[in-house]
């Protein structure tokens, strides 16, 4: 498919042990349920294996993404687990290197979430998501989150937030999606999609 042809929401994430990767997939079917195409993509470790010596899939997740597949989105949901209560490195690095986006005004009123991953349960999920945010403000998208007519975010006692979809990975970071997780993946995932139509429908 080429990716200036048929219009997709750019689901972006880094994951490191798996469970970011997972809510990827799930806020990938999400998107695809609203009628538009998911492209799901990641980024490379911050080491001196970079996208340029790596291989362009890695051994595991998906492909790495480029900035021309950044720019060409239609909507994207960027996730990342929590740092210190911020993005990972890796992710912002990618985001540090988007310039090229930002001077052409390519994601100018596209719409944006944003979702990640902690360990324990207030290990800066909120934060990490807010900082997320905040590139995606200077590239003029509009951020969106998950409206409390989702019930789950009533109803959760691990991840999910009113900014993105969270999920809880626990101590080892082995814990899988519980229930109401995955359905505010699905919910985020196919909102975005639902506001990137619109948007492309009004021209």
């Amino acid at each position: 498919m080429s990716i200036n042809q048929s219009p997709y929401v750019l689901v972006l994430y880094y994951s490191r042990h798996g469970s970011i990767e997972q809510m990827a997939k799930h806020i990938a079917l999400g998107i695809e349920t609203a009628g538009i195409q998911a492209l799901v993509r990641t980024v490379p470790d911050i080491s001196s294996n970079c996208e340029t010596s790596m291989p362009k899939v890695p051994d595991t997740g998906a492909i790495y993404c480029t900035q021309e597949e950044l720019a060409n989105c239609s909507g994207l949901v960027l996730g990342s687990p929590t740092h210190f209560g911020n993005m990972a490195a890796a992710m912002k690095f990618f985001l540090d290197n988007s310039s090229s986006s930002w001077m052409s005004g390519a994601l100018i009123g596209k719409p944006a979430g944003v979702f990640s991953a902690s360990s324990s349960l207030h290990g800066g999920q909120e934060s990490t998501l807010l900082s997320m945010m905040l590139p995606l403000f200077h590239h003029g998208m509009l951020l969106t989150g998950i409206p409390y007519s989702a019930n789950e975010l009533l109803q959760t006692q691990t991840g999910g937030t009113p900014y993105g979809a969270t999920h809880l990975a626990g101590k080892d970071s082995d814990r899988a999606l519980d229930t109401n997780e995955i359905n505010l993946c699905k919910t985020q995932g196919h909102r975005i999609a639902k506001l990137a139509i619109k948007l492309l429908a009004s021209g």
